[in-house]
């Protein structure tokens, strides 16, 4: 789980205005640094297919917010995934 001071910068940092918490920007922003943290915990923990899961989950629902993005804006989704550097 990643920490609410975290969180909150990630918020700031992918907002389109001020106080903006759920725009798929945002979104986006706050699953992808919960998959990284769960990356990284999978790594060490290779069994933990509870987590293993949940994680698929989130990248699912990371996947439909950016289809989303791309078919209401093209530019967004293209700031976006540049700004994260999810497509290589």
């Amino acid at each position: 789980m990643i920490s609410a001071e975290k969180k909150q910068s990630i918020m700031k940092d992918f907002a389109r205005t001020e106080g903006d918490t759920g725009s798929p920007e945002v979104q986006v922003a706050v699953l992808s640094a919960r998959i990284e943290e769960l990356t990284a915990h999978l790594k060490e923990h290779p069994q933990d297919h509870h987590s293993r899961r949940g994680m698929y989950k989130m990248i699912g629902k990371r996947r439909g917010l950016l289809n989303y993005l791309m078919k209401i804006d093209i530019e967004r989704y293209r700031a976006l995934i540049e700004k994260l550097g999810l497509r290589k």
